[in-house]
């Protein structure tokens, strides 16, 4: 029965998209299955070629589904309930084990560096001020999900550089609440994408031209005083984000 109506106020890519959401989530497509063919979908809805593939495309950049040119589309098996939460106060190790992956790292670079104006802004610190800056390459199940750098100020983490940030999984913020008393309490987010770099992509193991969501965080002490400023490029696909909002109801 066609699903699909000239009367829904959605657009019909939208319904086909909809549609096609449900046959991933009951188990019609399963995970890594075929989906139909693009002249069986465009049977099945009633719907052109262009509706059905404006449909497709906002799947795969979801990452429901997977193209593999010349043989079709595939399903991923990504629920759309999973996308990890955004919250500045807890950590991409603490995210990851709560979602029950296995998150890892692969340093990139590790250094001290002199702060420039935009650092020294967010730091609180004076042009030039000694600031380590960690560049890490986030992993989920091995898989590379996000790029990480993080600014602190050196003068209240010595040492940080020479602890293990090349082998396994190390938690910044595990360390800058143990080993240096620094527990961040509030802070601030900004959200943008932009056109991931030949490098990035590389890293994030995607094929050009490819967005990248990018979350730039800035964590303060009770205090007010600034802990770290960050910057992460999310892989759209494997990492993609949950920003809850509005207020539960009391029970």
């Amino acid at each position: 029965m066609n699903s699909v109506s000239r009367e829904d106020m959605r657009p019909l890519y939208k319904q086909v998209k909809d549609r096609l959401l449900e046959l991933l989530a009951d188990g019609s497509v399963p995970p890594m299955g075929k989906l139909a063919s693009e002249r069986e979908l465009v049977e099945r809805y009633g719907v052109s070629r262009i509706t059905v593939r404006q449909a497709m495309r906002e799947l795969v950049a979801e990452g429901h589904l997977r193209s593999h040119p010349g043989k079709g589309f595939y399903a991923t098996g990504r629920s759309s309930t999973e996308a990890f939460e955004l919250e500045l106060l807890r950590s991409f190790t603490a995210t990851a084990l709560q979602h029950g992956l296995t998150p890892g790292a692969r340093l990139l670079s590790g250094r001290t560096i002199p702060a420039d104006d935009r650092l020294a802004t967010a730091l609180h610190v004076r042009i030039g001020e000694p600031v380590i800056a960690l560049k890490r390459l986030r992993l989920l199940d091995g898989q590379p999900v996000a790029i990480a750098e993080d600014w602190i100020e050196a003068r209240k983490t010595p040492g940080l550089l020479a602890l293990d940030w090349a082998g396994g999984n190390r938690s910044l913020y595990d360390e800058l609440r143990h080993r240096y008393g620094l527990a961040p309490e509030v802070g601030e987010t900004v959200l943008s994408s932009r056109l991931a770099t030949a490098e990035e992509a590389r890293l994030l193991d995607l094929r050009r031209p490819a967005a990248i969501l990018t979350v730039e965080q800035i964590a303060h002490a009770r205090d007010g005083s600034p802990i770290n400023a960050t910057r992460s490029l999310h892989h759209p696909a494997r990492y993609p984000l949950r920003l809850a909002q509005g207020r539960r109801a009391s029970p």
